[in-house]
């Protein structure tokens, strides 16, 4: 009885639930949780192709590799930019998922950008198949986020969810299990991060990396001024000189740098509303508009939003774990969940 107990044990902890993130990969386990959450970056020797490292340890070799060593971001505006670079980077986060939990060869729902190509579909599941998944789901992020944010989605009223993710911006409106309408721009976290770079250098003529200007992002970034300024010293390569230079940037000069991208955020948003039917906008405007992803967390980001729609917006709770959270209660309800994955791809 013991023994049948384990097997069954065993069975119920393979499915996965994966966001596959041009920023971040999250993994959920059926039964376990979140279980990993690295930086969506892997490091690859060229010339034997084997896999260096992976995660944060990979992302720690950005810019700084030798000729023979690649470190990469395989993923880019959410879906996948290099083919065998995401290959060999998910094989090696399911083997070593699987490994540490009895997974198996799992069944896997994967959340991917709504304005997803069907080759772009493809090109995840085989991804995906090829990293050892015995069947592969889909299901788009903003969905995926809504179920993970605590929405009722198969309720008969309607919910806007924003996700600001590091690649793309994705906002559904949706009511019974489905989305009403949605909209997808490739202006998220990346782009801010570039908005940064490009101020810094052309203020201060110093050029600063991804991973400094995402620092300085997270730190003192914001969509509208703060109540009491913040500071960070920024240190960079001079470009006049071609020697370490610094610079001091104030959370409002980051404001002014990524105002033109928030903007955009703002406006597909508002695009989104405009599109509504009314009986949905009623129940958006009672519920609140709620935004996810890793770009929630700038500050006033939400206040900025209702100030534009006049409509109450929110921060989803852990807003850069709604996604994978989704995946993860779709793949254990996934019967009652169905018709909410826009395609599947079985290997039996």
């Amino acid at each position: 009885m013991k023994n049948k107990k384990m097997e069954f044990f065993k069975l119920g902890s393979k499915d996965m639930g994966i966001d596959l993130g041009t920023a971040n990969i999250l993994v959920t386990v059926k039964g376990k949780g979140i279980v990993l959450n690295e930086p969506s970056v892997v490091a690859i020797n060229s010339k034997t192709e084997e896999i260096l490292a992976t995660g944060a340890e990979a992302k720690e070799m950005l810019g700084r590799t030798p000729d023979e060593i690649k470190a990469v971001r395989p993923l880019k505006d959410g879906v996948i930019a290099d083919f065998k670079a995401t290959q060999l980077l998910l094989k090696n986060l399911i083997v070593k998922v699987s490994s540490k939990y009895n997974a198996g060869r799992p069944k896997v729902v994967v959340g991917v950008p709504s304005g997803i190509t069907e080759v772009e579909e493809r090109a995840v599941e085989e991804a995906v198949m090829h990293a050892g998944a015995k069947e592969v789901y889909l299901i788009e992020e903003p969905m995926a986020a809504a179920i993970g944010a605590g929405i009722d989605v198969a309720a008969p009223s309607g919910s806007i969810v924003v996700d600001i993710g590091g690649g793309t911006t994705e906002v559904a409106v949706i009511s019974l299990g489905g989305i009403v309408n949605s909209a997808s721009i490739r202006i998220a976290g990346d782009e801010l991060n570039n908005d940064i770079i490009d101020y810094v250098k052309k203020t201060y003529n110093i050029l600063i990396g991804e991973t400094t200007a995402e620092q300085i992002k997270k730190e003192i970034g914001c969509a509208l001024p703060l109540m009491t300024e913040k500071t960070m010293e920024v240190i960079g390569r001079d470009l006049g000189t071609g020697l370490p230079g610094s610079c001091v940037l104030t959370s409002s000069q980051v404001q002014i740098a990524i105002k033109s991208s928030i903007d955009e955020i703002v406006e597909i948003i508002k695009s989104s509303l405009e599109k509504t039917p009314p009986e949905l906008a009623s129940d958006i405007m009672e519920k609140g508009i709620v935004l996810a992803g890793g770009g929630a967390l700038i500050e006033n980001l939400d206040k900025l939003v209702a100030m534009k729609t006049g409509m109450p917006a929110l921060v989803a709770e852990n807003p850069l774990e709604c996604v994978v959270k989704g995946t993860g209660k779709t793949i254990e309800d996934i019967d009652q969940l169905r018709t909410v994955l826009i395609n599947a791809r079985k290997n039996k």
